[in-house]
């Protein structure tokens, strides 16, 4: 992970911007402390996808031990259509 001043990061954002959009996260440090984080904003939408649908399957799965039937995609329709009315 590249580090680098608040003043060199307020000086060159564009060329910085241009390391995050590849990939690189980079801290920016105030006095040699670390105070912030440039990273892709790519990787948390990855991220909160695939804990979206693990949390989704561990909710199935806790259903069926429950012994309670998971509602259909059609069931979850009507009752959202219901509440609206």
């Amino acid at each position: 992970m590249r580090e680098v001043g608040a003043f060199e990061a307020k000086t060159h954002l564009s060329e910085l911007l241009a390391v995050v959009e590849a990939g690189e996260t980079i801290r920016i440090t105030r006095r040699g402390k670390p105070v912030a984080e440039l990273r892709p904003i790519a990787d948390d939408r990855v991220l909160g996808r695939a804990a979206a649908l693990a949390r989704g399957a561990q909710l199935k799965a806790d259903l069926v031990a429950a012994g309670m039937a998971p509602l259909s995609i059609d069931e979850i329709i009507a009752l959202r259509d219901e509440g609206r009315r």
